[in-house]
């Protein structure tokens, strides 16, 4: 399907930073605990929402540089933060470290969460390797400086042009498209628009994702925004006239609805309805008529890593056709361009808005600021 691509007018709001999304996430999840997972065994955190057991501790990661030394000893070591989802974090992992041998320290949480621990570890940094659920965040890095680039990483040609670096400071590996997730037992018309959750039959019946916990929520609305301008704000307006509920990240919007307490979820991640149904649970996505963002899932290198060989390999692994295979397995979209994802829509049936990346991350703190104090 062609991308949808109606008239930009950019909005007027001040220019943001890395810097400043990171305090929005970090201020937002102050109190949250965070620990660390060892040989693969991700935690329970489904991706980019916001469990309350978000991570498990195995084993701690270690406290500082000296423990990321280049020493032989050092050498079979990897950190890797990541947005998940905890079952393809778990697979990734496993396969890599059969691989290589190199044994990874993991951490397991949201975008959000991981912006905040980089930011509360700049001074001693620990991880090597990054994986967000959000690209606006990846190029708010790259353009702090802190990522390694990487441009000979095998396959990152094959990669969707519009969701990697040119010059190899991160790559999508996967991606998700942000849809309408309904209870089918009580939503027996879905809606088609986004407009429609608007409607009075929604009234009291929708959530949205909290945009300082979810980095896919963020690009919905950023990339919504970034589309439609100033006037796209009145959209949001509506939903909350009508009653819809800001409600935590994109687990904790979409459980409600699987329950039954609510009807629907505005900018659901599609893959986790998606799992969802596969086990039987009585929900639904559809994507919206007029188009969508599509949110996708950049893995990165860090500049302070001190195990930039095996970061490398990792990377390989990731683009690799096992890892990209585990991907689709797991209801994403994968990041190559080559390999088509079997048990779920693919790119080219899904209409897509024409977002701006740039516009994006520069105005994502302003925007996250705005939309949290309409849904207060």
């Amino acid at each position: 399907m062609a991308n949808h691509i109606p008239n930009k007018k950019k909005g007027k709001w001040g220019t943001g930073s890395a810097l400043a999304l990171m305090l929005t996430f970090g201020l937002a999840l102050t109190g949250c605990g965070s620990n660390t997972t060892s040989g693969g065994a991700a935690s329970s955190n489904n991706g980019n929402s916001a469990s309350t057991n978000t991570a498990s501790t195995v084993a701690s990661a270690p406290a500082s540089n000296e423990s990321n030394s280049t020493s032989d000893s050092a050498d079979k070591k990897l950190t890797v933060y990541t947005a998940g989802p905890e079952g393809l974090a778990t697979k990734l992992i496993e396969g890599y470290q059969s691989k290589t041998g190199v044994k990874v320290e993991v951490f397991q949480g949201t975008t959000g969460k991981i912006l905040a621990r980089l930011e509360a570890e700049k001074s001693n940094p620990v991880a090597d390797v990054v994986i967000l659920a959000s690209l606006p965040s990846a190029q708010g890095l790259k353009q702090e400086g802190l990522t390694l680039p990487y441009p000979e990483a095998v396959n990152a040609d094959k990669l969707n042009p519009d969701w990697s670096d040119a010059e190899g400071n991160y790559f999508s590996t996967s991606a998700s498209a942000l849809g309408i997730a309904y209870n089918t037992n009580l939503v027996k018309t879905p809606p088609t628009s986004w407009e429609d959750l608007a409607k009075p039959e929604f009234k009291d019946q929708v959530n949205i994702p909290d945009p300082s916990l979810s980095g896919s929520a963020l690009d919905f609305m950023t990339g919504y925004l970034s589309v439609k301008g100033d006037s796209g704000w009145s959209l949001f307006e509506d939903y909350k006239k009508n009653g819809v509920a800001m409600a935590g990240a994109n687990q904790e919007a979409l459980d409600p609805v699987i329950t039954g307490a609510k009807g629907i979820v505005a900018a659901a991640v599609d893959y986790m309805t998606y799992k969802a149904k596969a086990k039987g649970e009585p929900v639904d996505i559809v994507y919206p008529k007029e188009g969508t963002v599509i949110s996708p899932r950049p893995a990165l290198i860090l500049k302070s890593t001190q195990h930039e060989a095996n970061a490398k390999a990792f990377i390989d692994y990731l683009l690799s056709d096992e890892a990209q295979k585990m991907v689709s397995d797991a209801a994403l979209l994968p990041g190559r361009t080559d390999i088509k994802a079997e048990n779920r829509a693919n790119l080219d049936e899904i209409g897509q808005y024409q977002v701006d990346w740039n516009w994006m991350n520069e105005n994502g703190a302003d925007i996250t600021e705005k939309f949290t104090q309409l849904f207060k």
